[in-house]
């Protein structure tokens, strides 16, 4: 049930009168009142609305995507899927880039609340519940996409981060590698931890115990990847392939070995998840654990839009995508003894 003014006021022990005094900053309010009035908004997980209490029951026709980094073209491409769907049904998309940062997550989620946003679309920064139930608490669809947060009940859409994972490990072991580098993303990011998982259940499969592997966590970013590299490099002599966890992560890594004099595939294997568009490598040749970006931003856009209309009900729904692995020259071949 959505929190009103008047369950605030209530809590605070003020009328609803002094509430929206202090929602204005009104200076009729004691310091003392305000304190307590602010604590019950925070309790409760308030959002007032700015459209007013007239437009509360109607639809503004807005959808927001709230992603995670849109110099990513896999977000771009997500993105775009979405605008697809919005536009065929009237809606508008607010486009909202967190950059993973749990703050700007949190004022962009504060803004679309207090505008009544008809459903959010969202890709959330780390595995903390409370962005997801404070947008349930307002009463307001939401989808959350690419990733799960442990606790809460909502529909999403995936793609097979962990079997994507497992495939690209095991086309690494079946060339012949046995001393590899996981470079991969934050370790309180479900993807991250998935194809992590994902690496170790072929390892485990396959049986291979004399498998060297170095799981260094970071961020899916290009500085990161390179940071990444270095570290493993210096690390491991006997390095011979890089797991990466995202293709920025693998831009980083190969941009880094590229500065060194080392050469992919020629020194270095290196896999990774997600296409990366010719504008970033003149020929596409990293081998790659390929998802339907475009896709997932439709499927989630118009299980969003059936959900606001009403045309499902009931428990969360969980669509999960299929990944292509696309081998190109990026792994090298197998390695002779």
């Amino acid at each position: 049930m959505t929190v009103t003014i008047r369950d605030v006021a209530k809590r605070a022990g003020v009328s609803p009168v002094t509430v929206s005094r202090v929602l204005n900053n009104s200076d009729y309010v004691s310091q003392k009142t305000r304190a307590r009035v602010e604590a019950a908004i925070e309790a409760l997980g308030y959002v007032p609305n700015m459209l007013g209490p007239s437009l509360r029951s109607k639809q503004t026709m807005t959808l927001a995507a709230v992603i995670s980094d849109i110099t990513n073209p896999f977000w771009t491409n997500v993105t775009r899927g979405i605008e697809d769907v919005a536009q065929v049904n009237g809606y508008f998309v607010i486009l909202c880039n967190t950059d993973e940062s749990e703050i700007k997550q949190a004022q962009y989620l504060q803004m679309l609340l207090r505008r009544r946003i008809d459903g959010i679309l969202f890709v959330p920064a780390n595995n903390e519940s409370a962005p997801i139930e404070l947008i349930q608490k307002q009463d307001i669809p939401v989808v959350m996409m690419d990733r799960l947060v442990p606790g809460v009940t909502v529909d999403s859409v995936r793609a097979d981060s962990e079997e994507g994972a497992y495939r690209l490990a095991k086309h690494l072991f079946s060339l012949g590698h046995r001393c590899i580098a996981v470079l991969a993303g934050p370790k309180n990011v479900s993807t991250s931890v998935d194809r992590v998982t994902g690496y170790f259940r072929a390892l485990e499969e396959v049986g291979l115990q004399d498998c060297e592997t170095q799981v260094y966590w970071g961020n899916f970013t290009q500085e990161s990847g390179a940071a990444m590299a270095a570290e493993a490099l210096a690390a491991t002599p006997n390095l011979t392939a890089f797991f990466t966890g995202n293709n920025f992560i693998a831009l980083g890594a190969l941009t880094h070995l590229q500065n060194q004099g080392r050469r992919v595939p020629e020194d270095y294997a290196l896999v990774t998840f997600g296409e990366i568009p010719s504008r970033y490598l003149f020929d596409p040749f990293l081998t790659s654990d390929i998802y339907p970006d475009r896709e997932m931003g439709r499927q989630a856009a118009q299980l969003l839009l059936d959900r606001i209309q009403g045309k499902i009900t009931g428990d969360p729904k969980q669509i999960v995508m299929q990944t292509e692995l696309v081998v190109r020259h990026s792994s090298g071949t197998a390695l002779t003894t």
